[in-house]
């Protein structure tokens, strides 16, 4: 068994993706030291289909287990998008984890926030984590931007038990930014309208509007409120909307398999896609989720495969 990983370290969203406050990495270590230990291979700064050849994938193994994540991130394609001061989430959190094990943050090489007009666009798990690093960093001012209306304090009537409570609540990191700012950071129901620079193409400024949801017959539309333009000052912006699925060029298309309308790997219920020998779980086969889909997704991975080599299997 071989696992190749771009990053220079095993772990994948683990190590880099989720900020140390929230999972220290030494949980992470043990359990890749274990497995190492039970006879796993870890090849690490190994790209496939960059520095190391697709088709060698299906030459050199019986069997290869697609495993790489929804890692393309929405974006915000708005006059200003180019500006500099603007970044994806991941980008923020890996740089800071990354300097963070490599020198305790010595070496600078992360996106320091520290006395920054700090701006968060997008509400879910990677969101708040920016804010909490952010936070840390000591950013001067912080405000998050969720598209959606603020949830109510209680359950609605379209949202009984057992459904999962869809009612407000703050996280780790919008209680640590109310500790230091006095209130929430999130603003509910708006929309950024542009970017604005500075002359040397710095970002300084961000233009937002309230909207509203309404009823169009049988869809949900939303509608800008007017009146409610507003300017922000923001010297970094992180884009947190969430992930579009796996990225497509180089292994995937390389490999040739079937990918779904929302741009996930096909599989069938041995996780299995549509090339024989290639198999497929978490992320990248159902889309951005939690890690317990893909503990789950990764058993099931490993009895298809266990079928497909053995032609029966007794895994659980």
């Amino acid at each position: 068994m071989t696992v190749f990983e771009r990053d220079d370290r095993i772990g994948g969203l683990l190590m880099y993706g989720i900020p140390a406050m929230k999972l220290e990495k030494e949980i992470v270590d043990r359990r890749v030291k274990l497995l190492a230990e039970e006879g796993v291979t870890f090849v690490t700064s190994t790209w496939v289909g960059k520095n190391y050849p697709t088709q060698r994938l299906r030459t050199d193994f019986d069997a290869v287990v697609l495993c790489g994540g929804a890692t393309q991130a929405r974006d915000l394609p708005i006059e200003g998008r180019n500006l500099a001061g603007i970044h994806y989430a991941m980008e923020y959190l890996l740089k800071n984890t990354k300097s963070l094990l490599d020198s305790n943050h010595a070496d600078r090489r992360f996106i320091d926030a520290k006395d920054k007009h700090v701006v968060v666009i997008g509400g879910g798990d990677t969101g708040t984590d920016c804010v909490g690093t952010a936070m840390r960093h000591g950013c001067k001012s912080l405000v998050q931007f969720e598209i959606l209306a603020r949830p109510p304090e209680a359950r609605a009537a379209d949202n009984p038990w057992p459904q999962w409570p869809r009612i407000y609540k703050m996280d780790y990191g919008q209680e640590e930014a109310a500790a230091v700012f006095g209130a929430d950071p999130r603003r509910y129901a708006v929309v950024t309208k542009r970017f604005v620079g500075t002359e040397r193409g710095d970002v300084k400024e961000l233009h937002t509007v309230q909207i509203e949801w309404q009823r169009d017959g049988g869809k949900v539309v939303m509608r800008e409120i007017p009146g409610t333009e507003k300017v922000w000052p923001a010297d970094l912006v992180f884009l947190a909307m969430g992930f579009l699925g796996p990225e497509r060029e180089g292994l995937l298309g390389e490999l040739g398999v079937k990918i779904d309308g929302r741009g996930n790997v096909v599989t069938d219920a041995d996780k299995q896609t549509s090339v024989s020998n290639v198999f497929a779980a978490g992320d990248m086969a159902r889309g951005q989720s939690l890690i317990v889909w893909a503990i789950n997704e990764g058993r099931a991975a490993a009895r298809g495969v266990d079928k497909f080599l053995m032609g029966e299997t007794l895994l659980p």
